[in-house]
């Protein structure tokens, strides 16, 4: 029993120079993939969130919800069609999106934040006018046939609902749908949203949840640390490729546009978040700026 207090001890101990880097500081994560998915690692990230929030961070949630979007359109019959890997979102699926993400998803995160002790409120970029979108437009000579319908990218966020909960002492939890300037709704990529949001808060970390450990190496290892420069240069090899080229994107615009570090890390792995911000080893990839020695 004491050796096992003694290590217990010593984990609190590990964690205390990093919860001391993060107090008061930003931390916007992307929620997705079997994090969202799996009961039990569900629980453990809104337990992870919560404790956070109790030691000072300010965690900001951005979330997904493509498997639940699909799922109900199968139920009522509408099938779905995607382009260049994006779903075509006409208005009628627009309506789903908004009633899946807005509604059934991001009111079960809050639920369970809350359930373990946090305050969280849920949101829509569409809420105060937080995110302004504008219609995506694929590269192509025909319109029509690469029409994404109501599916956008972001043109502006402002931040200021975000801030206000923020110094109410509340997590914020943001469904990534933005309003055009015609009041149209778009269905937006929530890491492009978490990306963006971590810029316009100067957050100090971006946290992208995965299915995979991370980055990895052409051997298959996986690559805990990386500059900006070494990123590109991995990019650019075809190290980097296919579904997770343009999460990596993401994350390395974020930290060109002033966030300290973005993190692609795994989230089938029970407490990631906790991992990657508060212990020395980590459960994923973390990459910087071009100008900033590697975080151990």
């Amino acid at each position: 029993m004491t050796v096992k207090k003694s290590s217990v001890a010593e984990i609190l101990i590990e964690a205390l120079p990093y919860i001391q880097g993060l107090d008061q500081k930003t931390v916007v994560i992307k929620f997705g993939g079997n994090a969202m998915v799996d009961e039990a690692l569900k629980s453990s990230f809104a337990q992870d969130i919560v404790l956070l929030k109790q030691v000072g961070v300010n965690p900001v949630i951005v979330h997904g919800g493509g498997p639940q979007i699909g799922k109900l359109l199968e139920q009522i019959g509408k099938k779905s069609r995607f382009i260049e890997g994006m779903r075509v979102t006409d208005h009628e699926t627009m309506d789903v999106v908004e009633m899946v993400l807005g509604g059934q998803v991001n009111k079960q995160i809050v639920s369970l934040i809350n359930r373990h002790g946090g305050r969280a409120v849920g949101l829509t970029g569409k809420d105060g006018g937080m995110i302004s979108a504008r219609k995506m437009k694929l590269a192509g000579n025909d319109a029509k046939a690469n029409d994404l319908g109501q599916v956008g990218e972001v043109e502006s966020i402002d931040p200021a609902v975000v801030a206000m909960l923020e110094h109410g002492d509340f997590i914020p939890v943001i469904a990534p749908i933005g309003v055009g300037a015609d009041g149209s709704s778009y269905n937006i990529n929530a890491d492009l949203v978490a990306g963006e949001l971590a810029r316009v808060l100067d957050a100090e970390k971006l946290l992208l949840l995965t299915n995979t450990p991370g980055v990895l190496d052409p051997e298959g290892n996986l690559l805990t640390g990386l500059s900006a420069t070494e990123t590109e240069r991995l990019i650019a090899d075809g190290v980097i490729h296919g579904g997770m080229l343009p999460k990596v994107r993401c994350a390395l615009d974020a930290v060109k546009a002033g966030v300290r570090t973005s993190q692609i890390i795994d989230g089938r792995v029970k407490h990631s978040v906790l991992l990657e911000l508060l212990t020395s080893t980590g459960v994923g990839t973390l990459i910087q700026g071009a100008n900033d020695s590697i975080e151990s």
